[in-house]
């Protein structure tokens, strides 16, 4: 018996008068709701499943499997239901040192997923690509870095959602009211003085890191002040996903920037804890990774690359030809008109490859590494070189023109 209140829908569907799928979807967010205090359920838009088949495994795949099976012709997913970047981009597995076992097992997981009704979108920039959410939405997405930009730049509400969860909301169209879905969990805990404002992506991103590492836990929101000029969405992107992978942040407010944070006094009481952060403090994270010498390869990932980022990368590509791969992540959204706009055949006139639907560090990193005799990797995204350490990588991190010059040497400077 939960203690949860039901309304007429939720006790419908908990009797299976929706089927058994929605059944145990609700089951699962009862369980969820009830660990984390909810009182009731709260209705969502639209769902985010972060599900890439490195994480599922053969487990995870049976169960996705099982689900579907278990429809029988009944409708799946009751809002629209999106997902993740996947486990590899299918035209370029066999230059990633991909398997067949690898790319069997990513198969199986998304006919799984289709037949629940879930659209394989597969990007982790659904916001900058397919429908972002608006102020006040209730959503129930997957991936950090969306729900961060979400929370923060949007103004959307959600948690982060993990696989089960996300698909879960998708398959009842609810999600548990706890967390980032209440008006008072979304005030300021922490405050950050920003002593200098960035303009490169990885700075912007190295900022966020900072400032993740110092707020430290999920339920921190810091209330950032002193940022000169509003930042753009790359800018966002990079600055909120280094957020949330150094520091679990789930959500920021720029004042005078972001939505809900017009004034401070908007979103944060008074006498809030406060640091200053500095130039010298971006510069300090940055330089704690780099490795001077030998570059075995450059990726742009992570998240992945918006029409704009490929065109300032390609024009940094004309005239030059790469000594070490170099690889540009984008989503399948992008990816086509980066084709259309000449963008892809400029990067890999120069020896570099465009990937889609996929992230580096979630499509079997460690295996491609041992596969390619990829060690030392350079990237302008922070989140990348801090979940990479993890992979066996030494990554450095650097300036979109850094990265490009590295390709071309084979060396950083």
């Amino acid at each position: 018996m939960t203690t949860m209140r039901l309304n007429d829908e939720e006790r419908d569907i908990l009797a299976g008068k929706l089927g058994a799928v929605a059944k145990q979807a609700l089951q699962h967010q009862i369980m969820v709701g009830e660990f984390f205090g909810a009182k009731d359920f709260v209705p969502v838009t639209q769902a985010h499943i972060m599900a890439d088949t490195e994480s599922l495994g053969e487990a995870g795949v049976q169960w996705l499997e099982g689900l579907a099976t278990a429809t029988q012709g009944r409708t799946g997913v009751r809002v629209p239901t999106i997902t993740d970047p996947r486990g590899t981009d299918f035209s370029k597995a066999a230059f990633l040192g991909q398997t067949s076992s690898m790319l069997d097992l990513e198969r199986r997981a998304i006919d799984a997923f289709v037949k629940l009704g879930v659209v394989m979108t597969d990007t982790c920039i659904n916001y900058q690509t397919i429908q972002a959410p608006i102020r006040n939405e209730h959503v129930a997405f997957g991936d950090t870095g969306v729900v961060i930009y979400s929370n923060s730049v949007c103004g959307a509400y959600s948690n982060f959602e993990g696989g089960p969860s996300a698909l879960s909301a998708g398959l009842t169209g609810r999600t548990p009211r706890y967390g980032f879905h209440l008006p008072e969990q979304r005030r300021a805990t922490i405050q950050f003085r920003v002593e200098w404002t960035p303009e490169t992506l990885n700075d912007w991103g190295a900022l966020g890191g900072v400032i993740g590492r110092l707020a430290g836990n999920y339920w921190a929101v810091p209330a950032i002040v002193g940022i000169k000029e509003p930042p753009r969405s790359d800018q966002l992107k990079h600055f909120g996903a280094a957020m949330a992978s150094f520091g679990s942040v789930a959500l920021f407010h720029i004042v005078g920037t972001t939505p809900e944070a017009n004034r401070l006094a908007d979103i944060a009481p008074a006498g809030l804890p406060s640091h200053r952060v500095g130039r010298a403090d971006v510069d300090a994270l940055q330089k704690s990774y780099r490795q001077d010498g030998k570059v075995d390869v450059v990726v742009f990932s992570a998240p992945q690359l918006s029409l704009y980022e490929l065109r300032d990368l390609a024009a940094l590509c004309d005239s030059r030809r790469f000594t070490v791969p170099l690889l540009a992540v984008t989503s399948p959204q992008v990816k086509p008109d980066a084709d259309r706009l000449g963008y892809t055949t400029r990067i890999e006139n120069a020896g570099g490859t465009v990937l889609s639907g996929m992230c580096f560090y979630q499509s079997y990193a460690r295996e491609i590494a041992d596969a390619k005799g990829w060690k030392r990797l350079a990237t302008n995204s922070a989140k990348l070189v801090n979940i990479l350490g993890g992979y066996g990588y030494q990554p450095m991190l650097g300036s979109m023109e850094a990265c490009v010059d590295a390709a071309v040497s084979g060396r950083t400077k």
